[in-house]
Formats: structure tokens, C-alpha cells, sequence
């Protein structure tokens, strides 16, 4: 059983909902991330999914596009995010990791390093989880089988306009939990049709029988407590990556932490 694993059933035995924000690696500093890990833990968050920079994020709107950038700029690449992973599983080794990204990252720390490398070294660090936006899930049934082997889990994304089918693939590979993105467009925009999501999930457990999160819009303390009523994780990145980029010299990681802790007790009301 994955860490991941172990964390839902765990939540799911207290009749509470997973909050899963998300981070870009290495933004607004490199030294800042593994401070704001921990912040967000000790405000609550139950799973961490950690951003890997990357020049070309197709599913990324303005917010976290900048923040990679940002990280980019600082000369962080996958294996800077490894070793901050390393650094963090030093003084916490319940929180599950999970790498968001893209492809290309992941292809090109295998042909510097060798064939499956980033499968291994992901699982020395201590990574839990992995998100690949553009891996498609017919074509991932060998890297899926990898990663379990390392008691790692893939994450697939849903959407509004994913068919049956595509339901059905991704179900046949996926492990951990699945990530319903709510919206038709990038991260952080749009406004959230919580009724539009309430109608897809029951369609969606039709055939992905791990739990479903949501994220794509949520941004306050009322909306992910409206989708924690029907969904078993909630996701939140745009908003937690603004709060970050403004707060005062010094105060991101309590910023972070304030407002996990909001987020929390929403969700705890649910």
C-alpha cells in the first residue's frame, strides 16, 4: 500500500476529505520551498503535490506559468526537486509527495541519467505520487506497473469533457486518487460550476473506483467546502501560489499555513 493509499483510507475511516494544495518547486526562492512544505502540513494539508518547472505548461494558466518561470530562472530542474524531496522526508516521512508536471522532465532526467532512472530516484527521495499532464494513460501501462513496483502511485486527469471511455482508460491504470480538473481551460480560470461538477462525479465513480479529487477553481474556504461535499479530495493551487507571491518578506510560509488552516476547518465541517 502507497503512502498515498494509506493517507485516503485513513481520512476516509474519519469521514474527513483529503486537501491537497499545490506548490511550485523552487518558487518564489529554491530555499523557500521546503519551508513552505511544512507550513502547509502544519496547516493541514493531508498531500502535497509539488509542481516541476517547465518551460511549455499547456494546462497552467498566467499564475502558476509565472511561478515556473520563476523556478526556471533559479536553475530548478528535476533534480533540484528530487533533493528538496530528500530534504523534506528528513523530518517528515508521513506526508505523501506528489510530482506535477509534464513529460518532458521526466524524458530528459532519464536520458541523462539512464533508462528509468527518474522512476527509481523518484522513489529514493521519497516520492509518492506522480501527475503527468501529457502522458496519456493507453501509453502508461508500463511506467503505472514501474511506479507500483516502487509503491508509487499515477495520477490521471479528468475533465468535463472526458468521455466514457476515457474514464474507463484512465481507471484501468490509475492509483492513488484522480484529479477531476472542473474547468474548460487552464489552472486559475474561470468561475467554478459547482453543480456541473456534483452531476460528473457520480459518472466518473461509474468507472474509476480509487477517490476523485477536484481542482481548477476552487479559491476560498466556501467553495472547497460546497466540493467537499461530493468529492473526496480537494485541490488547490492558483490562489495558495498568489497568497504566496504577495505575502510580506518572511511571512509566506505563515500565510500559506493561515490559510490551509481555513481551508481545513471548511472541510472539517463538511
Amino acid at each position: 500500500m502507497s503512502r498515498i493509499d494509506t493517507t485516503m483510507t485513513g481520512l476516509k475511516q474519519q469521514g474527513r476529505k483529503a486537501l491537497i494544495p499545490y506548490l511550485m518547486a523552487g518558487f518564489p526562492e529554491p530555499a523557500h520551498t521546503l519551508s513552505l512544505m511544512h507550513a502547509l502540513v502544519k496547516g493541514g494539508a493531508d498531500i502535497i503535490e509539488l509542481g516541476v518547472p517547465f518551460s511549455d505548461p499547456m494546462a497552467d494558466g498566467p499564475v502558476i506559468q509565472k511561478a515556473g518561470e520563476a523556478a526556471l530562472r533559479h536553475g530548478v530542474g528535476m533534480g533540484e526537486v528530487l533533493a528538496m524531496v530528500r530534504e523534506f522526508r528528513a523530518t517528515d516521512t508521513a506526508t505523501p509527495i506528489v510530482l506535477m508536471g509534464y513529460a518532458n522532465p521526466v524524458e530528459n532526467y532519464n536520458l541523462k541519467h539512464g533508462a528509468n532512472r527518474f522512476v527509481k530516484d523518484a522513489a529514493a527521495a521519497g516520492v509518492d505520487g506522480v501527475l503527468i499532464v501529457d502522458y496519456p494513460p493507453e501509453e502508461c501501462v508500463d511506467f503505472a506497473a514501474a511506479l507500483r513496483a516502487h509503491q508509487m502511485d499515477l495520477i490521471f486527469l479528468l475533465a468535463p469533457t472526458s468521455t466514457d471511455k476515457r474514464m474507463q482508460q484512465v481507471a484501468d491504470v490509475a492509483s492513488g486518487y484522480v484529479y477531476y480538473v472542473s474547468l474548460k481551460g487552464v489552472t486559475g480560470s474561470g468561475a467554478l460550476d459547482t453543480d456541473e461538477v456534483q452531476a460528473m462525479l457520480p459518472r466518473i465513480r461509474k468507472h474509476v473506483h480509487i477517490p476523485v479529487g477536484v481542482g481548477f477553481g476552487i479559491r476560498d474556504a466556501a467553495t472547497a467546502k460546497t466540493i467537499g461535499k461530493v468529492a473526496d479530495a480537494v485541490v488547490i493551487g492558483s490562489k495558495l501560489l498568489q497568497l504566496i507571491e504577495a505575502a510580506p518578506a518572511g511571512k509566506a510560509a505563515d500565510e500559506a499555513r493561515l490559510f490551509m488552516h481555513g481551508i481545513r476547518q471548511a472541510l472539517d465541517s463538511v
